[in-house]
């Protein structure tokens, strides 16, 4: 066990250098009073605020950094400053690979030495899980040119002399990681942020923002109030750190989701055999070493962490008193990696706060709630490894409206205000992120924390019926049904620690670890289930948790009109694909419209002026989706409204070869491709018992689209009477119930979009197969771009591929074109009608325009695991191509669409009535 040095004159030095921080000479702080005005504030004067800074001033923007005490007292001056390279996300990867080089040029750009050090990084595994996790990164890094080697555990001995190779597998080593000081990183930050016009005001605490409501009801961002004085200016970015949401309520915002927590790490004495080595990653114990010199700080993530109610205002260049109850798992990590470690002395302890988040995703972007106020804190302790990178995509976003990458991962408004009200929620779920932080990432794992947020007026009658639930966006879904089964989502228990008691049921855990592979699932052939009972029969999916949004007002078409890219001047009860993009071009969102022209005053059927639109987008985006309109209207004084109705709406979508025949039964409706076309909506009425004298009616509004890619219809129910018809529906025999498992598989077969997956806001539409829902002669947002594109060409394009081996895709393997890579698979998963893995992603040719010519002249080969298997392109789905399913034209199963039973209705020339 390590040997720890409790020495007054170690304190006594540690003292005396803070002192030296606060009393120093302040060559980059502004000693007079506060400017009057400026284009953007920034509040805070961490990594964040000074990285922030550092790129506004490098795009000429006149930018001022408020903070409170000095530059790096809050959380930035005791970070351990850790920069990896590899991580399970693409965009994680590109954020690191920026902050990188935003490090290593400073050197040259202030004239000072920053503080970079690249002395690379290893991740050790022991066990075979973890092992595979890190062949994916490897293989990911392939894709993305980032160089990583595999070393067994002698191999990795040999960069770190330390490790006993006997405690581990193997090793993966990436040459590109580093450290990076978070005081040399910030005086060279600002040194040239200062240069290029930025002025900074140390010891200058935020009183108040100010902001006022627009003619239209908005809240706009008009000004600083400090105890030196007021700046006015329309644009504040909040890097505050674990003291984030404290600023967010000066600006009137309730809630951000950031729990501060008490995080630890300890410096060794000296040893000269690690000099140079690098750092190190032990996931399975969650344990991290930080190579300074010839001293280790050691560290980790522990599964009793002490959270914090708040971090006090006053609170400056402040540690706390390590407590080795908590801490001591990690000493005893430590020398079991390496034995040497337990005769090495610890010369001090760092323990202070860190921000936690609920998914351990930063928050970025401009708040939904206050126009002009963006975020930029939130790190989970990874500031400095993000914040550069981030600092790149913030400055974009400010200035140009939108980020350069896709950065909805990290955007403050995929939360949405139902999860944000729940304090419980927030606290919860930033426990288990932090508790989680080196847990192996699988690609189907759900969260035990913060369940329940939202759930819709099915939820209990699904759970009767066998529901597993999956947690998006705070609203519980089916994933699968284990028919049966009710297995309930259990109340967070906190892992049994600090003494809260162990859950008593724990099916619903045990249902999850057979997702805990990168094979095929446990639950692989019951998900397969419900997806062939759609494609050869029926299926009913309970789809309540999409968003569902009304665009009322007397300039909804004007709004309509900028926003959206289909044409969208079609007869009232038409349904339109249509996308939302930014003015770059990338896509926002992709959505169904459905054309309105009032109603009869019933939720599904509002009342109201003039044109209006029904909406419905992906549940997890949904309140991203609001949030970019809602900035259309603002931008543009637009006199249009918003109104969210998703809890008032659930949606039961009947599909399948079988579906008009059951559902047939419960309406009077015509429901034949006459009477219903492909692609409208009308109101009908749903019976709750077929041919029963005593029964009753309720009506809905049917769309008939599919995102299975069958013949099909989505009911769009008040949620005060679903239940009936739920249970009205449960009972057609012939009908079962599928989960979101087998729905995204129907998608992905398919070959339908998933936005923020093989749809993102780093695509346009030209290069995602999407030109036909752009209108040529439209002038919506992004459509200069679109135009350019479908002229010049694209150099990334959309394709298709298919696996003949039996081995599972999941998205971030690399794709080969003659033994060269050139792209990334986004969307894998298993087509169970075709009985293949298939994978969705975008082949590139460094830079130059691809054109289907180029995609269809190669050989292709998809890497998974660090195992190459042969891969068929298709530049479409080969499932279905001319789309004659949706048609209700089954020819291969002996039907079509008018050869089903009569019944009153069927058909509105035969006499049917609605």
């Amino acid at each position: 066990m390590f040997k720890v040095i409790r020495d007054k004159c170690i304190r006594s030095k540690a003292a005396k250098y803070l002192n030296s921080l606060r009393n120093s000479k302040r060559c980059y702080a502004t000693s007079n009073e506060v400017v009057t005005s400026a284009d953007i504030v920034i509040i805070g004067g961490g990594i964040a605020g000074c990285n922030t800074l550092y790129q506004l001033t490098k795009r000429g923007v006149n930018a001022v950094l408020l903070e409170g005490n000095r530059l790096t007292s809050g959380t930035t001056w005791h970070t351990a400053g850790l920069v990896w390279s590899l991580r399970s996300s693409d965009l994680e990867v590109r954020l690191l690979e920026d902050s990188k080089k935003v490090y290593s040029a400073l050197e040259e750009e202030s004239g000072d030495y920053a503080g970079w050090i690249n002395n690379g990084g290893m991740f050790i595994s022991r066990s075979k899980i973890r092992t595979e996790e890190y062949l994916r990164l490897h293989t990911l890094g392939k894709a993305m040119g980032v160089p990583s080697e595999v070393l067994d555990p002698n191999e990795a001995q040999k960069l770190f002399p330390l490790l006993d190779p006997s405690a581990f597998k193997m090793a993966l080593y990436s040459p590109t990681d580093g450290t990076i000081d978070p005081a040399m990183a910030c005086n060279a930050l600002v040194k040239v942020a200062t240069k290029n016009g930025g002025k900074i005001y140390e010891d200058c605490p935020v009183i108040d923002i100010h902001y006022a409501h627009n003619i239209f009801g908005n809240k706009e961002v008009t000004g600083v109030h400090t105890d030196k004085g007021f700046i006015r200016t329309k644009c504040v970015v909040n890097c505050g750190g674990v003291w984030g949401p404290r600023i967010a309520r000066y600006a009137g915002v309730p809630s951000l989701p950031i729990v501060p927590f008490k995080h630890a790490y300890v410096v060794s004495d000296a040893i000269p055999e690690i000099r140079g080595c690098p750092n190190v990653r032990d996931h399975d114990v969650n344990l991290y070493f930080k190579i300074q010199g010839e001293s280790c700080n050691i560290g980790g993530y522990e599964n009793n962490p002490i959270m914090l109610d708040q971090v006090s205002d006053s609170q400056h260049f402040h540690l706390y008193d390590l407590d080795w109850d908590v801490f001591g798992v990690h000493m005893n990590s430590a020398t079991s990696l390496c034995p040497k470690l337990g005769n090495i002395g610890v010369k001090s302890t760092v323990c202070g706060p860190e921000s936690f988040t609920p998914d351990h995703k930063p928050l970025l972007g401009e708040d939904p709630n206050v126009f002009g106020l963006y975020h930029n804190c939130g790190y989970n302790s990874a500031g400095m490894m993000f914040s550069a990178g981030c600092g790149i995509q913030l400055a974009e976003w400010i200035i140009s409206g939108r980020p350069h990458y896709n950065m909805f991962t990290f955007d403050v408004c995929r939360f949405t205000p139902g999860q944000l009200s729940r304090p419980h929620w927030v606290r919860e779920s930033s426990h288990e992120s932090y508790v989680k932080n080196y847990s192996v990432v699988f690609p189907n794992d759900e969260p035990l924390a913060g369940r329940d947020a939202s759930h819709d007026a099915l939820h209990q009658e699904l759970i009767d019926d066998g529901a597993v639930m999956q947690a998006r966006a705070g609203w519980e879904r089916p994933g699968f049904f284990m028919l049966g089964e009710k297995i309930r989502v259990p109340q967070y228990d906190w892992g049994g620690v600090n003494d809260y008691p162990r859950n008593l049921d724990l099916r619903y855990e045990e249902v999850l670890k057979g997702d805990y592979t990168f094979g095929f699932s446990k639950h692989h052939d019951l998900i397969g289930a419900e997806a062939l009972a759609c494609r050869n029969a029926a299926a009913m999916f309970n789809m309540s948790y999409y968003g569902k949004l009304y665009l009322t007002g007397p300039d909804a078409r004007r709004t309509a009109e900028l926003a959206f890219t289909a044409d969208l001047s079609k007869e009232e009860n038409r349904i339109m694909y249509t996308l939302l993009l930014n003015e770059k071009g990338g896509v926002e969102a992709d959505l169904t419209v459905s054309i309105l022209d009032g109603g009869q005053g019933q939720l599904h059927e509002p009342i109201f002026k003039g044109r209006g639109y029904y909406l419905v987008t992906s549940g997890f985006s949904a309140n991203h989706t609001a949030s970019i309109l809602r900035r259309v209207i603002h931008k543009y004084k637009l006199r249009a409204t918003i109104t969210d109705v998703t809890k008032q709406l659930c949606i039961l979508a009947i599909q399948g070869p079988d579906s008009q025949r059951i559902l047939q039964r419960y309406t009077d409706a015509g429901l034949s491709n006459d009477a219903f076309p492909l692609y409208t909506h009308r109101s009908i009425g749903v019976t709750k018992v077929p041919y029963s004298p005593d029964n009753k009616t309720y009506t809905c509004r049917a769309l008939r689209v599919s995102w299975a890619g069958e013949l099909g219809w989505e009911l769009h129910i008040p949620s005060s009477h679903a239940i009936q018809v739920y249970k009205a529906l449960s009972q057609a025999k012939g009908l079962r119930n599928a989960g979101w498992r087998a729905l995204t598989s129907l998608s992905a077969e398919k070959g339908f979009h998933l936005w923020n997956v093989d749809l993102r806001t780093d695509d346009n539409p030209i290069e995602s197969n999407l030109g036909f829902a752009c209108r040529k002669d439209g002038g919506y947002i992004g459509n200069e771009t679109v135009t350019k594109a479908r002229k010049s060409g694209v150099v990334k394009k959309y394709a298709f591929f298919t696996l003949n081996d039996k081995v599972p895709l999941f998205g971030q393997e690399a794709i080969f074109r003659n033994g060269v890579p050139v792209g990334y698979v986004r969307r894998g998963d298993y087509a169970f009608f075709l009985d293949k893995s298939v994978g969705i992603g975008y082949v590139s040719d460094n830079g130059s325009v691809v054109t289907n010519n180029y995609l269809q002249n190669g050989e292709y080969e998809i890497e998974i695991m660090g195992k190459r298997y042969k891969a068929n392109l298709h530049l479409r789905s080969p499932f279905d191509p001319t789309g004659q399913r949706l048609l209700g034209n089954y020819g291969a199963l002996g039907m079509d669409e008018n050869t089903h039973e009569p019944h009153a209705g069927q058909n509105e020339r035969a006499g049917g009535s609605e």
